[in-house]
């Protein structure tokens, strides 16, 4: 999606970014929509305020809400490799808020481990890092990790933590990465 300018159609729940911290932003207010990528908003406002606006949202936007994202609509996993591949695709659908590459391609996932449960299902464990330790997004970040999770058919239980060691670098992005923010 290109940049686009629009007037809020009624009060929006949103969070501010970098700092994390929730805001509404009221009906009338002229934002730009700077990208919109894995089921949620971008957006800059008439004062300047960077802010993220869920998907559930778009109406306030004038827009649709963004197409099913993947595994709330696939049956369930055929085995723990099934499964592992459905929370990848998850994972490739959580963006940094101020970058339009997902965090995978980031090389934000330390670790992910999927786990079979003797009741049935799938335990998953995954460790991430932020691009830089004082982002206020973190927690935001988090929860868009394991709600994704969550989503995938036989995933009943997610633990996702936010680590710092190693600390992430550029040369931790992936080559398709670099290229896609013009470092190659």
């Amino acid at each position: 999606m290109e940049r686009q300018q629009v007037v809020l159609q009624r009060d929006c729940d949103a969070v501010q970014i970098p700092n994390g911290y929730s805001m509404t932003l009221p009906a009338g207010t002229e934002v730009t929509i700077m990208q919109s990528l894995g089921g949620a908003f971008t957006v800059t406002t008439d004062y300047g305020y960077m802010a993220r606006i869920a998907g559930n949202d778009a109406d306030a936007l004038g827009l649709e809400a963004p197409p099913a994202l993947a595994g709330e609509s696939t049956g369930a996993p055929e085995g723990p490799a099934d499964a592992e591949k459905l929370v990848w695709e998850q994972l490739r659908t959580c963006y940094d808020p101020e970058i339009p590459v997902n965090i995978v391609e980031l090389g934000l996932v330390y670790s992910c481990t999927v786990t079979p449960l003797e009741t049935g299902g799938s335990r998953v464990e995954v460790k991430f890092t932020l691009t830089a330790p004082g982002c206020g997004m973190g927690e935001w970040l988090k929860q868009d990790v394991q709600s994704k999770i969550a989503a995938v058919p036989g995933v009943e239980e997610v633990d996702v933590e936010v680590v710092f060691d190693p600390p992430w670098n550029q040369s931790m992005m992936s080559e398709a990465a670099k290229l896609e923010l013009g470092m190659m």
